[in-house]
């Protein structure tokens, strides 16, 4: 990883002492002459020079400052980890600076820019999957980054704390099988995102495991915002051979997939077997309670705070880590073998 320039890289760039450059950062402190302020303030941003004040801060004993950047605050998934890595923090010691993309890859990119200036000494993050270049250069300024339930393949040195998504959307889609089920669709967040991709593996490789061939029109990745979980459902319900199993792997879309349902008139289980990803209080209300995956996120929150810290008081070897948690499966009532469908 590049090393983030000094203040000492500053001066000696634009012929000056280090007083002077701290002059500058810090008006208040002292005059500086106009022609030097400009070189001074010319270099900082040649060589993108950022005073690392919550690096500072650890050094002193004050309190630091992390970056947390969640993808939505509506998905009550990341509303829980938000509020769990908040609390965790509060417990270290730490402040959060909680920042939303809403899925919108700019958004994020303002959210990294914002980050910089306010020099948090590191970050917990759910990447939209976009702005390599942004992170890249957010870490080679020095800013410790940590991704949590996603990541970005091209960027190799991030540590990475999650589900075990492959496993789990496996585990899913096994046992619909064992139940005798050989249609079964597949709502997905978009191929875009490291989770998406890796729960349609799960789900394939499950296939592949009992021999059974997978139709393509039976998986759907939808964007984790607006109601196209909703209209995954409608769509596949549509089809001449319509599944008799669904596995709703997007978080975001477990509501609008599961509103169309009763909508349509679906009987659970026995016109169609429902597991969804993450329990949530209402889950387990309906009638019949649904099967779930239940994602551990107060591990990820513990883990990816663990993770940022440690890296911020070097206390880890320069090699990124990743963690993966399993979630649990928890059968409910909401699915049912096969052969005791009487419409089929």
């Amino acid at each position: 990883m590049k090393k983030p320039p000094t203040i000492r890289d500053v001066a000696a760039a634009a012929g000056v002492s280090v007083s002077v450059v701290s002059r500058v950062l810090n008006p208040e402190s002292g005059p500086v002459a106009p022609a030097k302020r400009e070189t001074v303030l010319r270099v900082i941003e040649e060589l993108a020079y950022r005073p690392r004040a919550a690096a500072r801060e650890l050094s002193v004993g004050s309190t630091p400052t992390v970056g947390l950047v969640v993808a939505d605050l509506a998905n009550p998934f990341f509303a829980q980890l938000a509020d769990r890595i908040v609390w965790e923090a509060r417990s270290h010691g730490v402040q959060v600076m909680v920042m939303t993309t809403q899925e919108d890859p700019h958004l994020e990119a303002d959210s990294l820019d914002t980050l910089l200036d306010r020099s948090v000494a590191g970050v917990i993050a759910t990447p939209t999957g976009a702005n390599i270049e942004k992170w890249a250069r957010l870490q080679s300024m020095g800013v410790d980054v940590v991704f949590v339930d996603r990541t970005i393949p091209e960027l190799g040195n991030v540590d990475v704390v999650s589900i075990a998504n492959t496993d789990s959307a496996r585990r899913a889609t096994e046992y619909l099988l064992s139940l005798g089920h050989k249609r079964i669709g597949l709502i997905s967040g978009p191929v875009t995102t490291s989770t998406g991709r890796a729960r349609i593996q799960g789900y394939q490789s499950a296939h592949e495991a009992y021999s059974v061939s997978v139709d393509p029109q039976l998986i759907r990745d939808v964007p984790f915002r607006g109601d196209g979980g909703g209209d995954a459902v409608g769509s596949l319900l549509g089809l001449p051979d319509r599944p008799t199993g669904l596995i709703v792997a997007n978080t975001a879309q477990v509501q609008s997939s599961v509103r169309r349902l009763i909508q349509r008139g679906v009987q659970i289980p026995e016109d169609l077997s429902v597991i969804v990803f993450d329990d949530n209080p209402w889950t387990e209300l309906t009638t019949p309670p649904l099967s779930v995956i239940r994602q551990p996120i107060d591990m990820l929150a513990v883990h990816s705070l663990e993770l940022v810290l440690g890296r911020m008081q070097g206390k880890l070897p320069s090699t990124p880590r990743v963690i993966e948690v399993n979630a649990d499966f928890v059968p409910r009532s909401s699915c049912s073998p096969l052969l005791l469908t009487p419409s089929r």
